[in-house]
This record gives structure tokens, sequence and C-alpha cells, in this order.
């Protein structure tokens, strides 16, 4: 018996086509409203990567090291400059063909170290300079004291046309005459003063940074499960957890990103008093430059091509004039750098290749984001820093940023380390972090409530809690140059 083409009534087809004798409609009245379930959407089951590897942290694993402390602080000293010299001086001749006494700067703090029979040079802003011999002294081993200067090639600094103020002084050796013993008194043979060494005390203390992320025990239950490529390198299908993963990513970029921006806070109040506001904060990488190292202010590589750059580099000689160094710079500053150094010819013994900091493998540097070049004595190896091109961090500002790059020295120094009474050697640029036997606190992660495994609270949820307690010891900061906008 013949079927009649009526709902209800279908003549099914042998292959997957829609006919006017196998369709069904479910969108009129008759067939009961809306089948919404035969449009549903299509859903990419993988997350899009728009933002590529979002995480910023690696800067210091490339400069430095972490090292464990059991204190609430870390000390460290570093050494002053081995010769006697002082900036800031002026002078008062009794006459014209008088010896010249000369004022010593330096500060209100500066020490008078130099003795009578010490051989000085004295230089004048304008580039005059005379030699001379001390032959009085005052104020020895005070603030504030006074030479006496008798020049050898004229017989005063005003007959040699020195300018009053602005002068520097320096010791560069002694004269004595026959027979005569320091300490015998009269003459050329008065006290020398015993010049101490004088160690220069930093100290900084680390911070705690905490983070957390919490989610209830009936959404753990509700599973929907998205696949993801972290920037971790791992990879597959996450549901609630994806946030956990995020939230330990974004805690791991704090704990460099805490240490290179901290700060100490001015507010800060005794322990018993702590609060939000009056936390002691602490001194990171940015600060520790802005008051012991250098600072270079609208650096325009490319424009000035490098005469500027240079500059920098005779400031490095009077510094510790470390050999290699690095270059972690914004993205308008390195294309800066590169129309400096493409204006060079290649083989310009002033700015050739240098890749010694990676064994000497341009294919090394390369892979680990640098370029070489040298300059004068100066091994500099360049590279991007994400943390200063990020839109979520100091990037993205219009085209203006107040920090532009930074110069760390490679290598280490040498400190003297006042818990175990030794000179000890440390990478210019390191993390100290509370650990002992008992409790590290490098990197703390445990869970807590009563859902994803933890029963430890009546709270119907699971909570991951983080927490680290670091700082960062910025070492022999006068080698370090921070660029900032203009």
């Amino acid at each position: 018996m013949a079927l009649n083409n009526a709902f209800g009534s279908i003549i099914p087809s042998q292959t997957q086509q829609v006919l006017n004798t196998n369709y069904l409609t479910f969108n009129d009245a008759a067939g009961g409203g809306t089948f919404a379930q035969q449009y549903l959407p299509e859903i990419y089951e993988q997350e899009v990567e728009r933002y590529g590897n979002r995480t910023l942290s690696g800067f210091l694993r490339m400069v430095g090291a972490e090292l464990p402390m059991t204190s609430d602080q870390v000390i460290w000293s570093e050494q002053n400059r081995l010769h006697i010299a002082y900036n800031s001086c002026t002078f008062v001749d009794a006459g014209a063909n008088e010896a010249s006494t000369i004022t010593l700067g330096g500060g209100a703090t500066a020490l008078n170290v130099i003795s009578i029979n010490d051989t000085v040079v004295v230089l004048d802003p304008a580039g005059l300079e005379s030699k001379g011999i001390v032959t009085g002294v005052s104020g020895t081993g005070a603030a504030a004291g006074t030479i006496t200067v008798q020049p050898f090639g004229t017989t005063s600094l005003t007959t040699d046309g020195f300018a009053a103020t602005g002068l520097k002084v320096f010791v560069y050796g002694s004269a004595y005459s026959k027979g005569t013993s320091i300490g015998a008194g009269g003459g050329n043979s008065a006290d020398r003063v015993s010049v101490e060494p004088v160690l220069t005390q930093y100290a900084n203390s680390p911070v705690i940074i905490r983070d957390q992320y919490v989610v209830s025990g009936s959404d753990m239950a509700q599973i929907g499960w998205v696949e993801v490529a972290t920037e971790d390198g791992t990879s597959g299908y996450l549901w609630y957890l994806k946030a956990e993963s995020e939230t330990r990513l974004r805690f791991e970029d704090h704990l460099e990103m805490s240490v290179v921006e901290g700060e100490l806070n001015v507010n800060a109040t005794p322990l018993a008093n702590y609060g939000a506001a009056a936390l002691p904060g602490t001194q990171g990488l940015f600060a520790a430059i802005e008051e012991r190292g250098n600072i270079e202010t609208g650096f325009t590589a490319a424009a000035n091509g490098l005469a500027e750059f240079d500059a920098i580099l005779k400031n490095l000689d009077t510094q510790g004039a470390i050999e290699e160094n690095m270059l972690f710079l914004n993205r308008s500053t390195s294309l800066g750098f590169d129309d400096m150094l493409a204006g060079l010819n290649g083989g310009n013994a002033g700015a050739g290749s240098a890749y010694g900091l990676f064994e000497n493998s341009e294919d090394m540097a390369l892979n680990l984001g640098f370029s070489g070049f040298r300059r004068g004595s100066y091994d500099f190896y360049k590279t991007d820093w994400k943390y200063l091109n990020d839109a979520s961090t100091r990037g993205g500002i219009d085209g203006v940023s107040s920090i532009e790059g930074v110069l760390v020295p490679a290598g280490t120094s040498t400190v003297y380390d006042q818990v175990l009474g030794t000179n000890i050697r440390r990478p210019f640029l390191h993390v100290r972090y509370r650990a002992s036997q008992s409790d590290d606190r490098r990197m703390k992660s445990w869970l807590t409530g009563s859902a994803g495994g933890a029963y430890t609270s009546t709270l119907d949820a699971m909570e991951v809690n983080f927490l680290s307690e670091r700082c960062l010891v910025t070492q022999a900061a006068n080698n370090f140059v921070l660029f900032k906008g203009a």
C-alpha cells in the first residue's frame, strides 16, 4: 500500500541528501515548534593563542642565579677605589708667588688622607693641569681638610691661571730628602697618614609574594574541556585547572617582576605596626641602578651614531670596565642600535662582531636571541627584552616608555660575605630567597579546602596557594646603565 507524502509519512533516501520526500519540518506548529538542536554551532576545541607566549620571566635566568638565605636581610660590602683623589676642590693663594692652599672637596664626610711630601696632580675644569708637592696639611683624617701645594713648574696656581673652584686633586707618588725617615719630624720627613680601606655596605630585604586560585566544589563537578598549549611547553585537555595553570604562570612572572620593579617604602613602620601601606618593600633592579648606577636619558643611537654610545663607554672606563656586557632593550631602542650598527663596516675593528660569551659561536648567540658586537675594548650582546615591549607591562604606551633598556655586566664579582666572613664570587645580579632545612620558600604551592583531593577545612572549594619570599642583590651597580626615555 502506497503512503501519502504528508507529515508523519516519509520516503527515506538511500543517500544522505535532502529531498521533498524525506525532509522533516519541525519549525511549524504542526511539527511541535523549533527543533533548535539541528542548528548547534561548530565548536573549536583548540584555544587560539592570539598573543603567542604570554610569559615575561627569563631575564634573571639569563644574567643571574638564585641562592638561599636564612635571614630577614642580606648585607654585602663593596670595595671603594684604591687611589686617593678629591673632586670639587677650591684654592686660595696667599700671593701670586706663594704655594697654593687647596680645600679638599668630596662632601662633608670626605676624609683628608693626603700627607706631606705626597706628589699630586691638580686639574682645572678648563683643561689646565699642574703637578706639585704637598708642603703642609691640616684637618688630617677629618672632613674639610686642606693641603698646601707648591707647584713644580711655576710658583703658584694663580700664576698658572687656574680657576678657583671645581678642581680635581689626586696623589701619584711622593718625594723625600736623603737620609730622612718617616716619623722623625721636621723638614721633609713629617708623619704620614695611614690610609685605612673603607668598605661601602649595602643591604636589601626580601618581600613575601603571594597568590591564590579558588574553584568551588560545584564547578569542579561541571567539566568543560578545552585543548590548550601552555607557555611552559605542555599541551593537552584542561577544564577548570586551566585557570590554575594561568595563575601559576602569572605568579612565576610576578616573582621576577617584583624584584625588577621593587621599591623601598618610605612609609614603612616597625614590624609590629605593619599594614598594607606600611610594608618595607624591597629594592629592585631599576631602583638600585637609579640610586647607585648610571642613567642614560634620551638615548638615540640611530640619530647620533656612535658619539652618544661612545660617551657611555667613556663612563664605563671610569667604573669597573667589565669587558662583556649584555643589553636588554625595548623595540625602539633595539632598532636604534641596529640602525647605528648598519652604518658601520662589518670588518671595522672598532665595531666588529663578538660572541665570546657564547663560546665564540654566532649560532649559540642567535639561538638565545642575542646579537653581538664589539666597540673599543668592550663586547656587547644585544637582545630584546619582552618585558619592555609587552602591552600588559611597560610596552604599548603610544611608543613612550620611561625605561627603554638596561646594560648588565656579565660574569661575577668578588664581595665580602658578612655571614661567611670571607670573600666570595657572585653574579653581579642574583636573587636571594628564604630557605632552611625545614622550609624552602623559593616557590611554594599547596592545596587547602575540601574539594579536589584537599581535606583541610569545611570550605566547599579547592584553594591553590602560591608563596615566595625573595629579594634581588644588585652588586657593583656602578657598572650598570639604565636607558630612560627623554
